[in-house]
């Protein structure tokens, strides 16, 4: 669990440890301000000042990022209109091909395709480059 998603766990460490500096550091800030007015530092107005700076930010820059970076991969992962890069057409003619030139074994060895490239249901997943190394040729069921 922890190696596959290796990335998005160092990002949750990340986030988790800018919040808890965000945090600390403004409560050094408030306390100093607080004193520098000759108050006693409230909580209660702590957490809404920071509430709010962390909001502003969240809103300016983590959801930006957030979506630019993660809604676009995710809407290229499932293949949207708008992420195509024009595959379809090209697939198209390559399962042509194998169905002229593997006869009866066409569809077989395009399903198997399919499944090696985990393209069922529409969506594409990760490729496996060491299965495939290992697997060589042979996948295509032998035809040439």
């Amino acid at each position: 669990m922890f190696k596959k998603y290796a990335y998005a766990w160092i990002t949750v460490a990340f986030f988790l440890f800018s919040l808890v500096g965000h945090w600390m550091f403004g409560w050094f800030a408030f306390v100093g301000e607080q004193q520098s007015h000759g108050q006693a530092p409230d909580i209660n107005a702590y957490l809404m000042e920071m509430s709010r700076d962390t909001f502003e930010n969240w809103q300016s820059e983590f959801l930006q990022l957030l979506w630019q970076v993660v809604g676009l991969a995710y809407f290229l992962y499932i293949g949207s209109p708008s992420s195509k890069e024009n595959d379809d057409r090209t697939e198209a003619k390559l399962d042509a091909l194998i169905r002229l030139n593997a006869g009866e074994k066409g569809e077989a060895i395009i399903a198997e395709i399919d499944k090696h490239f985990m393209r069922t249901g529409g969506h594409a997943g990760p490729y496996e480059h060491e299965l495939e190394m290992r697997r060589g040729p042979h996948r295509t069921g032998g035809a040439t």
